[in-house]
């Protein structure tokens, strides 16, 4: 276990996340490392927490049960203005990672995430110009699957516009809404 630095000490992290058993596992191991952590399980409560602790770094699942995650990033960041913020998510996809990005976040992180992943995203301040690039393309139900997040965000999240939108009726689009993203 690396020793802790009073830098560390000072850190503040807000973790966000419905998952409870998640959350557990993430605060213990970054407590374990030094940081003040803090957890709220939805917007409310992390709008409150920021406002209150003022946290340096947060977390913030891009899915939470009863919200977005992108539309608690704006308030979350007014709340505490100084507070670096790294989106995690099973739902990943291109559209979604550019809004938080444009909306505040740091950086983006595809779940299952642990804390070195999550410390690292907090670290990286520039882009890396040797990432990896695909040799394939992406199949055609990760490109469907991008296209229905990309719609959906133009759509605020509405299901119903966004199903009047693809031209589908709305229980279908709620339908593969819960899936799992195809990974390629």
């Amino acid at each position: 276990m690396p020793t802790i630095t009073t830098s560390t000490r000072d850190q503040r992290l807000l973790i966000i996340d419905d998952d409870e058993m998640f959350c557990h596992v993430l605060s213990r191991a970054l407590t374990r490392r030094g940081y003040q952590v803090s957890v709220a399980h939805d917007a409310d409560q992390a709008l409150t927490l920021a406002a209150s602790e003022m946290p340096t770094m947060a977390t913030l699942d891009l899915k939470l049960e009863q919200s977005s995650g992108l539309k608690l990033l704006p308030g979350l960041l007014a709340a505490s203005p100084k507070c670096r913020v790294v989106v995690l998510t099973g739902y990943s996809s291109i559209a979604t990672a550019v809004e938080a990005i444009k909306l505040g976040a740091v950086n983006y992180l595809c779940k299952p995430a642990d804390a070195d992943d999550v410390l690292n995203a907090f670290e990286r301040q520039e882009g890396d110009p040797d990432a990896e690039v695909a040799e394939n393309p992406p199949s055609v139900n990760r490109i469907t699957w991008e296209h229905i997040q990309k719609v959906l965000q133009e759509h605020d999240g509405n299901i119903s516009a966004t199903a009047r939108a693809l031209g589908m009726h709305r229980r279908t689009l709620q339908r593969k809404l819960q899936k799992r993203p195809v990974r390629r």
